[in-house]
């Protein structure tokens, strides 16, 4: 007697591990959650108001990285390799050119200059291009070990400095 192995209709096998998933969704989860409390608290007047957030360059920024936020969560963590996969990944990656370039224009917090923050622009922008030239490549375990790095440094790292005292989404959050 042989037995069959019947797979899963649409199911694909994870291709992370349990525990970076995991890791990916606390980490995405938290940043996004924070962050819809910070725009909530600063959108009711529950937060002192800041004379940048005046700035195009700061709005432009932040309606590129908000909807980036969950928007890599989900093509991070669902079925990959279909067209939606890569309809969503493309958006997410035209957002995050956004977020970097924009980023270029927000340096009133550094009298003018770039900070140390602003290291992400070129990692961002870097990474994105490998990420991209690998799944045209077909080398789509490189792509994905690129695009969870993009993720956690270019959304997690660096918006969690965002809120520092000081900075828009801090004052916001904590006020």
């Amino acid at each position: 007697m042989t037995s069959l192995s019947i797979a899963a209709p649409n199911r694909r096998p994870l291709d992370t591990s349990p525990a970076a998933r995991a890791a990916i969704l606390l980490a995405g989860g938290t940043l996004s959650l924070m962050a819809v409390v910070a725009i909530a608290r600063g959108a009711l007047g529950l937060s002192p108001t800041l004379a940048r957030t005046h700035d195009v360059a700061v709005w432009i920024h932040l309606g590129s990285v908000l909807p980036a936020l969950p928007l890599g969560l989900y093509v991070l963590l669902a079925r990959k390799g279909d067209a939606r996969h890569r309809m969503l990944g493309k958006l997410w990656a035209a957002l995050m050119v956004v977020a970097a370039l924009s980023a270029l224009a927000l340096r009133d917090l550094n009298h003018g200059q770039f900070s140390f923050i602003h290291i992400f622009v070129p990692v961002t922008l870097i990474g994105l291009w490998r990420a991209i030239a690998a799944a045209r490549a077909g080398r789509i375990d490189t792509h994905r070990k690129l695009m969870v790095s993009l993720y956690l440094t270019g959304l997690i790292g660096a918006g969690s400095f965002a809120f520092l005292p000081g900075r828009v989404m801090g004052t916001w959050l904590f006020g």
